[in-house]
């Protein structure tokens, strides 16, 4: 199953600056819903993109542009290669947005659960429904490139017998019938997106000043100590750790790099710190400072989709 590659697909409103926002996905993806729920009544334009890789080019391409991109989920964990890409990118992260993933099973208006022999979805979404597939062992489990994609394939191909795993609105964009909802495993299932942009645009999407979070990455000198000594310098500055991730360096055995996000109360301490254990550290690089999100509470999402349902046009690029 092969999903468009690059469209556009913008909302019809004529009374604000649009802003550009280059998602992996397309419409009725959990990336569509986060990037709508962040940007909530402002007027979006979508650039769908099939791959992470495309969504950096089309920043790149365009200094205006944002990108809305997954870093991790609470069940799946991070999405390493999107460390990487984010690293190697010349943008920086203006804010973040957490999303209650919350999954249905749908279908052609003319199948029911008696005619469904095949479910089709993304083999992360396929995985927090283990449990509901473990309950329909006469449904086979089909991987595909996105979870809206597969809606989007079944209802325009027609294809009889066959369900999708999506969210309750991309069913509704693409005509489908939601045969169940809430199948996922765990209901505590959250995405956290990152918003990211071109460091030149990025005062106007944040106010640095009310920064509370940032994101590093840098490497350590092979030594004993060398991440505990950094570690105890951001504690004695008062900087909370709140993730550390490290990825080996390609080519390189046995080097890591280590992402750490952090907050803060005090944006000067914050400074200090990071002044403080940039000798004892190897290009550390700020991937950006900005909002932490808040911690959404685990319910329905539906009421909270960023106007999904409004009428939208699209056009090829």
């Amino acid at each position: 199953m092969k999903m468009r590659r690059d469209f556009i697909c913008s909302s019809r409103e004529k009374d604000q600056e649009m802003k550009r926002i280059a998602i992996q996905g397309i419409p009725g993806s959990f990336h569509d819903i986060a990037a709508r729920q962040y940007f909530h009544g402002e007027q979006v334009q979508l650039v769908c993109c099939s791959t992470f890789e495309q969504v950096f080019e089309n920043i790149k391409r365009d200094p205006t542009m944002i990108g809305v991109l997954a870093i991790e989920n609470t069940i799946a964990g991070s999405l390493l290669h999107n460390y990487d890409l984010l690293r190697a990118s010349d943008t920086t992260i203006v804010g973040e947005h957490k999303l209650h993933i919350c999954h249905s099973i749908c279908c052609l208006p003319e199948d029911d659960w008696a005619t469904i022999r095949e479910i089709h979805s993304h083999p992360v979404a396929l995985m927090q429904c283990r449990d509901f597939l473990a309950n329909h062992p006469d449904m086979k489990a089909v991987e595909s490139e996105d979870t809206a994609g597969s809606a989007e394939y079944i209802a325009k191909q027609g294809c009889r017998g066959w369900a999708a795993i999506c969210h309750a609105d991309a069913a509704k964009l693409y005509g489908l019938k939601v045969l169940e909802n809430h199948i996922e495993d765990n209901k505590h299932n959250f995405t956290r997106f990152l918003v990211v942009s071109n460091p030149r645009k990025a005062d106007f999407l944040r106010s640095l000043d009310r920064s509370e979070k940032a994101s590093l990455v840098f490497s350590l000198p092979h030594a004993e100590g060398s991440l505990s000594k950094v570690l105890t310098i951001l504690s004695f500055y008062d900087i909370n750790l709140t993730k550390i991730q490290s990825l080996p360096v390609v080519g390189h055995e046995w080097e890591y790099l280590f992402y750490v996000d952090v907050t803060f109360d005090d944006l000067v301490r914050y400074r200090q710190s990071i002044d403080a254990i940039t000798p004892l550290t190897k290009g550390i690089k700020i991937l950006g400072e900005y909002r932490e999100a808040p911690n959404s509470p685990a319910t329905d999402p539906e009421s909270r989709c960023g106007g999904l349902a409004q009428e939208m046009t699209m056009i090829e690029k």
